[in-house]
């Protein structure tokens, strides 16, 4: 009778599940599996009805949830396909939370800023490590863009800017490291561009920047590192005295 009386409680509790998230756990394992690969369509939604034995709403349902999720893409008069799944997907799902962190916890800004220092230092001793010549004219011509985009609006300075740091990244040669960087620097010009630009303020960066290129170009790791982290403390510090 103990027992009996004990079955009542929560945790022995059986929930009857939505159709709708049975199916999603379906397709999801569809996609695991390989079954539906990148860029493949989806079954119709007739086909997809037959085979789970469900009615049309809880298929479309399970099929909007995929797409909230970034798995797959839904397009109008064209069959749902499946998504190409890499790091810039999982950090471009994240958009919504960074936007959210960063404009109600104002710490969070702060931490990112640290993260943001600590990737960047280990990145341009990386990128001093194993810059090819390529690399080198790519990171010289980056400077010159921002250059180029003195004087005006200050958001295509901003935007040559990101493309400076993200291309240091690229020569980790690492996917992950590439999409980390441009998420941190998404994330800050485009939810705090006023924190990222001062005016006046453009030819020490551009000065900084070429210096960081010659100390890459030289392979000098430890040099390159001082120039960034020298970099990266003088705009925190311009940003935290202006703000």
């Amino acid at each position: 009778m103990a027992f009996l009386r004990g079955s009542g409680e929560h945790s022995d509790r059986i929930i009857r599940r939505k159709l709708s998230d049975q199916v999603l756990d379906r397709l999801r394992d569809m996609i695991r599996k390989g079954e539906l690969k990148p860029g493949d369509a989806l079954p119709s939604e007739r086909v997809l009805m037959e085979r789970f034995q469900v009615g049309r709403p809880a298929i479309r349902e399970a099929l909007q949830s995929l797409n909230h999720a970034g798995l797959v893409s839904i397009m109008h008069g064209e069959r749902t396909r499946v998504n190409v799944i890499d790091a810039d997907t999982f950090f471009e799902q994240n958009n919504d939370i960074a936007r959210l962190l960063l404009n109600v916890a104002p710490s969070t800004l702060q931490h990112l800023k640290e993260v943001r220092t600590m990737f960047e230092l280990g990145i341009v001793r990386v990128a001093a490590e194993r810059a090819t010549e390529a690399d080198i004219r790519d990171l010289r011509a980056a400077v010159d863009l921002q250059k180029a985009r003195l004087g005006g609006d200050p958001l295509p300075f901003i935007d040559a800017d990101m493309r400076f740091h993200v291309r240091i990244a690229a020569i980790c040669a690492n996917p992950i490291i590439t999409a980390t960087s441009q998420a941190m620097l998404r994330w800050l010009f485009e939810y705090h561009t006023a924190l990222l630009h001062w005016s006046g303020n453009e030819q020490t960066t551009l000065a900084e920047h070429a210096s960081i290129v010659d100390q890459i170009a030289a392979h000098a790791p430890d040099r390159a590192v001082e120039m960034m982290r020298a970099h990266l403390e003088r705009s925190r510090n311009m940003i935290d005295n202006t703000t």
